[in-house]
């Protein structure tokens, strides 16, 4: 069923194909590709190359959110990497912007200079507020699980139930952002691949993505799955040396295929071209399925 997740000054269609998210990370210690694209130039020759392989959205990030990240970024130097690069995005793309923030005073900031979607991996843990701006702005927000806090995360013990606790969660964020003025039509929910879980939790969430779907019937699902350490895992010959970042294309593409099949509507990846050709042999196979 095709439907529109409302942003600001866009509405993007839902069902008719998956749409791409194009990762953008402005920071000196992001996993994958930390310190590429810190350079505003390169930030935006990437972002452009991006949109011409076919992205739907940027998501532009000025902090790591990698578990054992180096430390939470102020809200000035987070506004210092993004707000310059989503301005010149905005001015010179019709592609929607998107800021990766938990932060309220940079998803405001990110917003005044254009931005259309706030993707919080905290789902509103972090700062509540994040969803008064986005309201008051009429954007998009991503509400991602997560579990703890970047430098917290791995070393939480996992829950029983990561399909109960992920829909549990959601769902209070859920009500969280609806009760401060965001509308229903404008949130997007991420199971958050990842953040607190399990290797095979990480796979479970996956193979079963299909029951996270079907506890939000109303709202796009987004899944986020790039380059991330338990591919690196599963690819690992010995169990001990996972496959480093830029060698877990193919895993990666694996994935987005399984996740697509199963009903996601958004993928998140850092790979656009890849992902363009696999989103649409997946939508293919998914639209006879």
């Amino acid at each position: 069923m095709s439907r529109s997740w409302h942003i600001r000054d866009h509405e993007l269609p839902i069902g008719e194909r998956t749409l791409i998210m194009g990762v953008l990370n402005i920071t000196p210690d992001s996993f994958s590709d930390g310190g590429k694209f810190l350079s505003p130039n390169k930030a935006l020759e990437h972002a452009n190359q991006m949109i011409d392989d076919g992205a739907d959205i940027i998501d532009v990030g000025g902090e790591s959110t990698r578990p054992g990240s180096e430390g939470p970024v102020s809200a000035e130097d987070e506004i210092t990497r993004v707000v310059p690069v989503i301005q010149e995005l905005v001015k010179n793309s019709r592609v929607p912007i998107s800021v990766d923030t938990t932060k309220s005073e940079v998803a405001t900031a990110a917003l005044a200079a254009g931005a259309a979607i706030v993707n919080d991996i905290s789902a509103l843990r972090f700062d509540f507020y994040v969803a008064d701006a986005v309201a008051k702005a009429d954007a998009g927000l991503v509400l991602m699980h997560s579990r703890g806090t970047p430098a917290t995360m791995h070393r939480l013990p996992p829950v029983a139930d990561i399909m109960k606790e992920v829909t549990s969660s959601l769902g209070a964020s859920i009500k969280m952002a609806m009760r401060r003025g965001v509308k229903q039509e404008a949130i997007v929910v991420d199971p958050g691949i990842g953040f607190g879980k399990s290797q095979e939790q990480n796979l479970e969430l996956i193979a079963k993505l299909d029951k996270i779907i079907a506890a939000f019937p109303d709202l796009p699902v987004l899944v986020g799955t790039s380059r991330k350490s338990f591919i690196g895992r599963v690819l690992s010959v010995d169990n001990l040396n996972p496959a480093p970042p830029d060698e877990r294309l193919h895993g990666t593409m694996a994935t987005v295929t399984a996740a697509i099949l199963a009903g996601a509507h958004i993928v998140r990846v850092h790979d656009v071209k890849a992902a363009v050709e696999t989103v649409r042999v997946a939508d293919a196979l998914r639209s006879i399925a």
